[in-house]
């Protein structure tokens, strides 16, 4: 485990003059972090430290004294931020810098912990540093690091498209998302095929039925289709470094994972 610092000793530094801090950024993406620098200099913050992962956190955070305030991006190239914590403990006041939606952070908010979304706006980031500085005389709060990781972990999770109504006739049929084997375009219609084979419209685009399906069940293998993981039946290589895919009582065409696809796709089913 790394350091612990005297709260006592911490608190005596923080009433300094307030032009005197130690600000560090914790930013994977090294133009975000440069940007973010610029943006504090403008509000009288200068940024000499700036780290890019979690091992480069640990090190630093473990032999230099721990600064005033942090910009903590959430995910970082190498792990999540509260990785870095975990190891060593800080007392520092943190700004989190990050992507994910409001919906998750509530929680943070609630915990006394401030947070930016990015790409950062100036005029947010200029009341997040009047917040810290307004509170600057005070114990920063003690950051449950743990439970900001459990909120990411099942607080966020989208609800995912779990069944599609289909119009036979007179009738509406509901088809259970884990029922469908693939999705595909064709005459600028959508389409779906069953796991018995059968084939219905569906009036959705591909573009909007690729952001409301589990990404762990379906995969947008090229411009026309999607596919179930589950209906895989077999994966065959095929001409300029392409793969062709067999899905399971899927038979209207080919369905071929395009080139720029290709990677991606062998992630998703590893």
């Amino acid at each position: 485990m790394g350091r612990t610092q005297d709260p006592g000793v911490y608190g005596e530094r923080r009433k300094t003059a307030l032009g005197i801090m130690e600000v560090v950024i914790v930013e994977d993406e090294k133009p975000a972090a440069r940007r973010l620098q610029r943006m504090l200099k403008k509000l009288d913050l200068e940024v000499n430290t700036m780290l890019h992962s979690v091992k480069e956190g640990i090190a630093w955070f473990k032999e230099n004294p721990e600064p005033d305030l942090v910009f903590l991006d959430i995910q970082l190239s190498d792990g999540i931020s509260f990785e870095i914590f975990e190891k060593v403990k800080i007392n520092s006041a943190v700004i989190f810098t990050t992507a994910y939606d409001e919906y998750a952070l509530k929680a943070f908010k609630l915990n006394s912990v401030d947070y930016l979304l990015k790409p950062i706006d100036e005029e947010e980031l200029a009341n997040a540093v009047i917040k810290f500085k307004e509170n600057y005389l005070k114990n920063s709060p003690q950051i449950d690091f743990n439970a900001f990781r459990k909120i990411l972990e099942t607080g966020n999770k989208p609800d995912y498209k779990t069944r599609y109504t289909i119009q036979v006739g007179q009738h509406l049929k509901i088809i259970p998302a884990n029922e469908i084997c693939c999705f595909y375009s064709e005459n600028k219609a959508s389409y779906l095929t069953t796991t018995s084979g059968r084939n219905y419209p569906v009036d959705v685009s591909l573009e909007n039925l690729e952001k409301e399906l589990d990404p762990e069940k379906f995969f947008r293998i090229n411009r026309k289709s999607i596919v179930n993981i589950d209906c895989i039946e077999d994966i065959i290589s095929y001409t300029n470094s392409r793969l062709e895919v067999k899905v399971k009582v899927f038979s209207e065409f080919q369905l071929i994972v395009s080139r720029e696809r290709v990677r991606d796709f062998k992630n998703w089913i590893s």
